[in-house]
């Protein structure tokens, strides 16, 4: 995981100032750790792997009682092995990471107020490490002049930096990125006022 210091963190944040200065969107940048803990995961593989146990002791000298103690030692063992960050989230499919990380994204657009800016301009940029999802959520007043599939091509570079431990890097270049965009769609004007903090949410690094 990445780990985004006090002085990264205030570079992100000054880029969002910079980008509103230009525009009267108001954007917020997400990042969070993980989108789940997944708990059930492992458990649910354990339990799959020590199911097959008796199977495999039919094949064996074993007797019942054996067989059955070394299927809950599997069971136990398992269930620990697979809660290690690095092993338990290669056993999440990727729709099931996608899935969680973009109803965690709906519910940072929700929260953090982006669906009550004046003229619905709001943009969330999220991005979840452990499952490399990076999405942007732009709201109604955005989207009138924005297609969505513009965003697309920042994502997809962005997930490449998330990837390849580049987090910092990929925000500093897709703020900038969305700053352009915002600015030639919904440029500034004069009583335009700052709704929302200008800074980058931490989400499960404590």
């Amino acid at each position: 995981m990445a780990m985004i210091n006090d002085t990264e963190r205030q570079q992100i944040a000054d880029l969002i100032a910079e980008v509103e200065r230009h525009t009267d969107a108001e954007l917020v940048a997400v990042l969070a750790a993980r989108s789940d803990d997944y708990r059930y995961i492992p458990v649910l593989w354990a339990a799959l792997v020590a199911l097959a146990v008796p199977t495999v002791g039919l094949f064996t000298p074993f007797g019942g009682d054996l067989i059955a103690a070394a299927q809950l030692a599997v069971f136990c063992l398992l269930a620990v092995v697979f809660r290690i960050p690095a092993v338990g989230t290669r056993l999440i499919p990727r729709s099931v990471r996608y899935w969680r990380a973009a109803n965690m994204a709906r519910r940072q657009f929700l929260e953090q107020g982006l669906h009550h800016t004046k003229g619905d301009t709001g943009v969330l940029l999220f991005v979840s490490e452990a499952e490399h999802y990076v999405e942007i959520i732009a709201d109604r007043g955005i989207d009138r002049h924005v297609a969505p599939e513009r965003w697309r091509g920042l994502v997809d570079d962005f997930v490449i930096a998330v990837r390849t431990g580049r987090t910092l890097a990929g925000f500093e270049t897709t703020i900038a990125q969305i700053g352009e965009i915002l600015s030639d769609a919904v440029p500034k004007t004069p009583d335009n006022r700052n709704e929302l903090d200008d800074r980058l949410i931490l989400i499960g690094y404590d």
